[in-house]
């Protein structure tokens, strides 16, 4: 457009300026944005940061933060550097597929690294409306994008209560409706130590296996076969880490199927030999209220995590409704197909040098990780 307009021929670069070059231009600006405050800290804009974006990420904590007494972004050194060293600092809790699309790197041993499933309860079930109202009651909605993580346990809090719930019988149901200390098993229904029943365990970890094994059918190449291909062949850098963001979901949903099926086993045997529940008792929610432990915290007290609901991947095949009492919920997964940036919210109660880092609400610099 801009070669065409009446005053092209003023520009300079008219003659050599690319589509290529504009493509550059559009990514090097879009992925080094970053939302700061404006000066009356009443909102977020958009800025660059010259220098600060162009440090590399590696692991550590977010150790960048905004000053609006000075109007500056302020980052303190992760550790001591030596005079030449090259200075690293911490995007944030970014899965591969958000440094892939946002940063345009891959990340290797990204102990933040997650693969994205989507489970809902179907509105068929006939368990439909006490289900949804023992979730609405925990904050959790009827049907979300949750995560597989790389870490064990591989759910969170949240995708625990979920699956505990989508589990449950119609009398399970009912006493967290209108049983006795409905409310506190409600409190707890994010927390592993307090099982809703054996029953219910071995049935939710059995259908995480089943559903887990399921996104792994749909790949067309195992996890041998991708270190292989790496090995054997001249790829190009985008070659590369498409390869190995592939690769490591289905390491990660490996591992999700592994330790599903170690925690089948584990409540199956304890079904079987008849053992005690663990008895919540009211005392305990001093444990649960000052633990890091993210699967100890109130379902409640926890936020779902930022996800985006896009690229859903069809699947035809269905798990065998033994899986559940009721079944398999639907056939839409959704695996790492774009991802929204994590945004911050500026907390203006707070002082100004605690506002959160910016890093972690914007697109990163597209520099490469210094291997």
């Amino acid at each position: 457009i801009s070669q065409t307009h009446p005053n092209a021929s003023k520009l300079p670069l008219k003659d050599s300026f690319t589509y290529d070059d504009y493509r550059w231009a559009v990514s090097s600006v879009m992925t080094r944005q970053n939302q700061i405050p404006t000066e009356d800290g009443s909102r977020v804009t958009l800025a660059l940061i010259p220098l600060w974006d162009m440090c590399n990420h590696t692991n550590g904590l977010i150790t960048t933060g905004y000053n609006l007494e000075d109007d500056r972004c302020e980052c303190v050194a992760l550790q001591d550097f030596k005079p030449g060293e090259q200075i690293y600092i911490f995007y944030g809790t970014r899965s591969n597929a958000e440094f892939v699309i946002h940063s345009g790197f891959f990340f290797d041993n990204n102990s933040h690294d997650r693969v994205k499933i989507k489970l809902g309860v179907s509105k068929s079930d006939r368990l439909y409306a006490m289900k949804a109202e023992v979730l609405a009651r925990a904050g959790i909605p009827t049907s979300s994008v949750f995560a597989l993580h790389s870490t064990e346990p591989p759910i969170s809090a949240q995708l625990l209560a979920f699956l505990r719930v989508f589990c449950m019988s119609e009398e399970e149901l009912k006493e967290h409706l209108i049983g006795e200390h409905a409310i506190d098993k409600i409190f707890t229904l994010g927390n592993s130590e307090f099982p809703i029943s054996w029953d219910n365990e071995v049935k939710l970890w059995t259908f995480l296996e089943a559903r887990a094994s399921l996104l792994l059918k749909t790949y067309k190449t195992t996890v041998e076969g991708d270190k292989s291909f790496l090995e054997t062949h001249d790829l190009t850098s985008h070659a590369i880490m498409s390869i190995k963001l592939r690769l490591g979901e289905k390491e990660i949903l490996e591992k999700a199927v592994k330790s599903a099926a170690a925690s089948r086993e584990y409540y199956t045997k304890q079904m079987a030999d008849g053992a005690p529940l663990p008895k919540y008792e009211e005392s305990n929610i001093a444990l649960l209220e000052n633990t890091v432990a993210d699967s100890r915290l109130p379902i409640v007290l926890r936020n779902l995590e930022d996800v985006e609901e896009q690229g859903d991947l069809k699947i035809d095949e269905a798990i065998d409704t033994e899986v559940t009492e009721n079944g398999f919920v639907n056939g839409e997964n959704s695996l790492l197909n774009g991802t929204k940036s994590e945004s911050e919210n500026l907390n203006k109660e707070k002082s100004n040098r605690e506002t959160e880092d910016a890093k972690e609400s914007s697109s990163e610099s597209t520099d490469e990780v210094k291997e």
